[in-house]
Protein backbone atom coordinates (compact mmCIF):
# COMPACT_ATOMS: atom_id res chain seq x y z
CA UNK A 1 0.00 0.00 0.00
CA UNK A 2 3.01 2.49 0.85
CA UNK A 3 4.49 1.73 -2.26
CA UNK A 4 1.49 2.39 -4.42
CA UNK A 5 0.95 6.09 -2.31
CA UNK A 6 4.53 6.66 -2.95
CA UNK A 7 3.70 6.26 -7.04
CA UNK A 8 0.80 8.30 -7.02
CA UNK A 9 3.19 11.28 -5.83
CA UNK A 10 6.05 10.53 -7.47
CA UNK A 11 8.05 13.38 -9.57
CA UNK A 12 11.23 14.18 -11.06
CA UNK A 13 13.80 16.28 -8.59
CA UNK A 14 15.51 19.20 -9.94
CA UNK A 15 18.91 18.42 -11.19
CA UNK A 16 21.06 21.69 -10.93
CA UNK A 17 24.49 20.62 -11.45
CA UNK A 18 27.53 22.84 -11.84
CA UNK A 19 29.25 22.58 -15.62
CA UNK A 20 26.77 19.74 -17.05
CA UNK A 21 27.66 17.23 -14.39
CA UNK A 22 24.99 14.83 -12.73
CA UNK A 23 23.85 15.60 -9.53
CA UNK A 24 24.59 12.48 -6.81
CA UNK A 25 20.39 11.88 -7.58
CA UNK A 26 20.69 11.66 -11.30
CA UNK A 27 19.35 8.57 -11.60
CA UNK A 28 16.53 8.06 -8.41
CA UNK A 29 12.82 8.91 -8.48
CA UNK A 30 11.53 11.67 -6.34
CA UNK A 31 8.75 12.20 -4.09
CA UNK A 32 6.49 14.93 -3.15
CA UNK A 33 6.39 16.42 0.06
CA UNK A 34 3.08 17.87 1.96
CA UNK A 35 4.47 21.12 0.62
CA UNK A 36 4.94 19.34 -3.02
CA UNK A 37 8.09 19.75 -3.11
CA UNK A 38 9.74 16.86 -4.87
CA UNK A 39 13.32 15.56 -3.34
CA UNK A 40 15.32 12.60 -3.85
CA UNK A 41 14.06 9.13 -2.08
CA UNK A 42 15.77 5.78 -1.66
CA UNK A 43 13.54 3.25 -1.62
CA UNK A 44 15.36 0.18 -1.82
CA UNK A 45 18.81 -1.22 -2.66
CA UNK A 46 18.67 -0.91 -6.19
CA UNK A 47 18.67 3.14 -5.17
CA UNK A 48 21.75 2.71 -3.66
CA UNK A 49 23.32 1.36 -6.52
CA UNK A 50 22.18 4.09 -8.47
CA UNK A 51 23.68 6.43 -6.30
CA UNK A 52 26.98 4.79 -6.96
CA UNK A 53 26.28 4.59 -10.17
CA UNK A 54 26.06 8.34 -10.29
CA UNK A 55 29.66 8.80 -8.11
CA UNK A 56 31.11 6.78 -10.28
CA UNK A 57 29.89 9.07 -13.69
CA UNK A 58 30.66 11.78 -12.30
CA UNK A 59 34.35 10.82 -11.32
CA UNK A 60 34.40 9.71 -14.70
CA UNK A 61 33.72 13.10 -16.23
CA UNK A 62 35.89 14.25 -14.05
CA UNK A 63 38.74 12.20 -15.73
CA UNK A 64 37.65 13.13 -18.73
CA UNK A 65 38.37 16.79 -18.52
CA UNK A 66 42.13 15.72 -16.72
CA UNK A 67 42.69 13.91 -19.96
CA UNK A 68 41.95 16.84 -21.74
CA UNK A 69 44.13 19.49 -19.43
CA UNK A 70 47.09 16.87 -20.41
CA UNK A 71 46.72 16.81 -24.04
CA UNK A 72 46.97 20.94 -23.50
CA UNK A 73 50.06 20.67 -21.39
CA UNK A 74 51.34 18.06 -23.83
CA UNK A 75 51.02 20.06 -26.36
CA UNK A 76 52.73 22.95 -24.76
CA UNK A 77 55.36 20.73 -24.06
CA UNK A 78 55.34 19.61 -28.00
CA UNK A 79 55.47 23.51 -29.07
CA UNK A 80 58.17 24.50 -26.43
CA UNK A 81 60.93 21.00 -27.09
CA UNK A 82 62.79 23.84 -29.37
CA UNK A 83 63.29 20.24 -31.90
CA UNK A 84 64.88 18.38 -28.78
CA UNK A 85 63.90 14.95 -29.84
CA UNK A 86 63.87 13.78 -26.17
CA UNK A 87 61.33 16.67 -25.41
CA UNK A 88 59.46 15.94 -28.68
CA UNK A 89 58.82 11.89 -27.83
CA UNK A 90 57.90 12.39 -24.67
CA UNK A 91 55.10 15.12 -25.59
CA UNK A 92 53.97 12.64 -27.93
CA UNK A 93 53.94 9.83 -25.44
CA UNK A 94 51.51 12.06 -23.26
CA UNK A 95 49.42 12.94 -25.96
CA UNK A 96 48.90 9.27 -26.77
CA UNK A 97 48.46 8.37 -23.17
CA UNK A 98 45.92 10.82 -22.47
CA UNK A 99 44.09 10.46 -26.05
CA UNK A 100 43.38 6.50 -24.51
CA UNK A 101 42.51 7.57 -21.21
CA UNK A 102 40.17 10.26 -22.61
CA UNK A 103 38.52 6.96 -24.86
CA UNK A 104 38.62 4.90 -21.61
CA UNK A 105 36.91 7.75 -19.70
CA UNK A 106 34.27 8.57 -22.71
CA UNK A 107 33.22 4.83 -22.98
CA UNK A 108 33.13 4.26 -19.45
CA UNK A 109 30.37 7.01 -19.22
CA UNK A 110 28.70 5.78 -21.37
CA UNK A 111 28.42 2.17 -20.41
CA UNK A 112 27.54 3.64 -16.67
CA UNK A 113 24.74 6.01 -17.88
CA UNK A 114 23.57 2.61 -19.87
CA UNK A 115 23.77 0.66 -16.45
CA UNK A 116 21.71 3.49 -14.33
CA UNK A 117 19.11 3.90 -16.85
CA UNK A 118 18.32 0.38 -17.45
CA UNK A 119 18.43 -0.29 -13.49
CA UNK A 120 16.23 3.27 -13.03
CA UNK A 121 13.47 1.50 -15.02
Amino acid sequence: MIHNILTLFACTPKKSSILGFPTWYEYLKGVSDANGVCSPALNSLNDIWLVALAIIDIALRVAAIVAVGFIIYAGIQYTTSQGDSNKTAQAKDTIVNALIGLAISVSATLIVTFIARSIKS
